[in-house]
């Protein structure tokens, strides 16, 4: 084949994915960053003016709520890897054949559902009534049925179940490239569990963990639906604080202006870590 034919294919291969790009995400932002920039004075009238950011960092409120947002989002992403690693690790290195594929297959099937249906699974189990609740007073361990939604705590399991997969699929593909030999020399140099963990697998699954944690960040923060449900309504989520801007007071200007600084916080967020952690986006790409 030559050249002009590969390149045409080449293009029309990626024209696809440009076309959603372009039409889903750039144009949408653009969009956003020009209602933002407006200032209504009054009916259909507008003038340029930078006062929704400016709102932003003089209201105590969206600072607070982004904040909370923000450290709730990373204890997390923290919690999803910890949970993630070892389940990561026995099906890369430890589960053959059928199991594997099994227990891989486990951890995709809640998602088969909308995240809506499994967020208001979670509400049937932690409500007054539900099956925890009657299991802990069933064992004793509570002396009456206890309200477990409309908490941090909720809010926190909602978002580790919801972004499990996103955790374990990069993690299984970055250690299942592991050479089993590389464990079994470190243990045959005197290593132990520790040192073989820390020494040989968790440098090598430093690509997978950092992509698996930027993709649960991001899910989190953006996330609408559980922290509104399971945490109710003072739950103080950003992406709530949004949505009041746009659906309640249809006051778009704001909302957009929250959404783009939503967008631009997060990843410097996501850069900081990358840089304190000495990773880049090349390196977790490659």
């Amino acid at each position: 084949m030559r050249r002009p034919e590969r390149s045409l294919g080449l293009y029309l291969l990626l024209a696809p994915l440009l076309l959603w790009l372009l039409l889903l995400i750039v144009i949408p932002h653009l969009d956003m960053l020009l209602i933002s920039l407006q200032e209504r004075v009054a009916a259909r009238q507008y003038k340029l003016s930078i006062t929704h950011y400016v709102e932003f960092f003089s209201e105590p409120l969206y600072i607070k709520t982004f904040l909370r947002t923000a450290i709730m989002s990373i204890i997390a992403t923290l919690i999803t890897l910890l949970i993630a690693f070892p389940i990561a690790y026995y099906i890369a290195k430890m589960a053959r054949g059928r199991s594997k594929q099994l227990l891989f297959l486990l951890c995709l099937i809640p998602f088969w559902v909308s995240e809506l249906v499994r967020t208001y699974g979670w509400m049937i189990l932690l409500r007054e009534s539900g099956i925890v609740s009657k299991s802990l007073l069933w064992l004793g361990l509570i002396p009456a049925p206890m309200e477990m939604l409309y908490n941090d705590v909720a809010i926190m399991i909602g978002l580790v179940y919801g972004s499990m997969l996103f955790m374990v699929v990069p993690l299984v593909t970055t250690l299942d490239s592991l050479d089993d030999s590389l464990i079994e020399a470190g243990y045959d140099l005197g290593g132990n569990h520790w040192n073989v963990l820390r020494e040989v697998i968790i440098p090598h699954a430093v690509p997978g963990i950092t992509s698996g944690c930027i993709v649960v960040f991001m899910l989190s923060l953006g996330n609408y639906l559980t922290p509104v449900l399971l945490g109710g309504k003072d739950s103080l989520w950003f992406t709530e604080q949004i949505y009041t801007q746009f659906i309640t007071r249809f006051n778009w200007e704001q909302g957009s202006a929250l959404g783009l600084l939503l967008l631009l916080l997060s990843s410097l967020i996501v850069w900081s870590g990358l840089k304190l952690s000495g990773q880049s986006f090349r390196k977790v790409m490659s």
